[in-house]
């Protein structure tokens, strides 16, 4: 009688397509991750924001300033308005953008990662409430 060594064709076909269902099971697993990320990314964009719009509130109240005028925080110039960061500049209150794209504008301002998917900053309204700092994420594949 022969000792067999090794595998048969049959064996290593079948091990070859259950590997391959395995993997079509994962890849839409992972391929989600990548959205995950961007709209993490995202979330962390508008909360260095919320925190760096509050920072220079607060410095603007300490200095007892006027609405208007502009504060500066580590070197940084930030105008204000009605109280809080202007729109048009905001991005001078964050140290790192990078992978984003930032649009001024008045009332908002944008950080884009890429189409439909961004954080925009809206001015105060003249009562001085907190500026609006909003996530839209449906574009982020």
């Amino acid at each position: 009688m022969k000792l067999q060594k090794g595998f048969t064709l049959v064996e290593l076909v079948i091990v070859i397509v259950i590997l391959g269902l395995l993997a079509a099971t994962a890849l839409p697993r992972f391929s989600s991750l990548t959205q995950s990320a961007r709209v993490a990314s995202l979330n962390g964009v508008a909360g260095s924001l919320r925190s760096a719009a509050s920072i220079s509130h607060a410095t603007y109240l300490v200095n007892g300033t006027g609405s208007n005028t502009a504060v500066t925080l580590d070197g940084a110039t930030i105008n204000m308005i009605n109280g809080w960061p202007a729109a048009a500049g905001v991005s001078n209150v964050l140290t790192d953008i990078t992978g984003y794209t930032f649009t001024s504008g008045t009332p908002t301002s944008n950080f884009t990662l890429q189409t439909n998917c961004q954080v925009n900053y809206t001015n105060s309204g003249s009562n001085g409430a907190f500026p609006t700092i909003a996530v839209v994420s449906s574009g982020c594949t």
